[in-house]
């Protein structure tokens, strides 16, 4: 990965850090794409501790807030001229009932508009950068959820891991839909998903705050660590035998542990009337469209 530019969303801490500091290992100058300056700089620190000239930076980027992700854009867009790789990895999982600044619902807004808008705003760069990939992390959750166009923002009712399905399933949507039209436009450019399995992260909060020590204890013991976790994005971002479109998860029994390997997503994520509605609505509620045309 010498040369090649990575962005990393949420970057400050589980899957995001573990896959920064890989890809620092591999080469790459990373991008910490933060919404915490400050937790970002303690990651940095953390990953200077290993490796001190490494090419990485901290950057602002609130997905919830289309304003800090259009600044983002043009911050990075102003600074570099070409973009290897684009991880789509924050997320926020099950807090109780919010709204982003925006007015969306907070699960939907961050987990999928946010990265939507993000990688629109960034195609250009990445386009002009030969065999560049655009990496969206999904969920296990997405099984067996729908996209609820009549109540996305939550307004007639909300159940926190109903809508966290719901943004992870618009993740795999997207990404898949994405590399479709990459391809119809003959573009070099990438579009994989891929999930973690169950990994100790952050993620994990009880009632949107952090569980006790005890709990964490458990779930490092019972859970695969954020570095077993980090590596089906890694492989997605990597692996030479990947052509766009796959979806890669840990090969362990219920796709919750182990190695990278392909997996198959959940049959609704190849509905695609859906998909594309999907999109149309993704657009008009960003403001954001992808131009395919270099």
């Amino acid at each position: 990965m010498t040369g090649k530019t990575a962005i990393i969303t949420g970057a400050n801490s589980g899957l995001g850090l573990e896959t920064a500091k890989t890809f620092v290992r591999l080469g790459a100058r990373v991008i910490l794409a933060v919404r915490d300056l400050d937790k970002g700089q303690a990651a940095e620190q953390e990953i200077r501790e290993e490796f001190p000239k490494a090419p990485i930076e901290v950057m602002k980027l609130d997905l919830s807030d289309l304003e800090s992700v259009q600044a983002f854009a043009e911050t990075f867009s102003s600074r570099f001229n070409s973009l290897d790789l684009l991880i789509n990895n924050a997320g926020v999982m099950t807090p109780p009932y919010a709204k982003t600044k925006d007015g969306f619902e907070l699960q939907f807004g961050s987990n999928h508009l946010g990265h939507f808008a993000l990688t629109g705003l960034l195609l250009p760069l990445l386009i002009h950068t030969e065999n560049s990939r655009v990496v969206t992390l999904s969920s296990l959750a997405h099984r067996n959820a729908a996209i609820d166009f009549d109540n996305l923002d939550g307004s007639k009712g909300y159940k926190a891991m109903k809508f966290y399905g719901q943004s992870k399933l618009a993740n795999l949507m997207f990404a898949t839909e994405l590399d479709k039209r990459l391809k119809q436009h003959g573009l070099s450019t990438l579009s994989i998903a891929c999930h973690p399995g169950i990994s100790s992260t952050n993620l994990f909060k009880i009632g949107g705050r952090e569980m006790p020590r005890i709990f964490k204890g458990l779930m490092n013991r019972y859970l695969q660590p954020a570095t077993m976790g980090a590596l089906p994005t890694v492989y997605a971002a990597t692996a030479s035998s990947l052509t766009g479109g796959e979806y890669i998860g840990p090969d362990g029994k219920g796709q919750r542990r182990g190695y990278p390997t392909l997996e198959k997503p959940d049959p609704a994520v190849n509905d695609e009337a859906v998909r594309q509605k999907l999109w149309e609505v993704s657009e008009k509620l960003t403001g954001v469209t992808f131009d395919f045309n270099k």
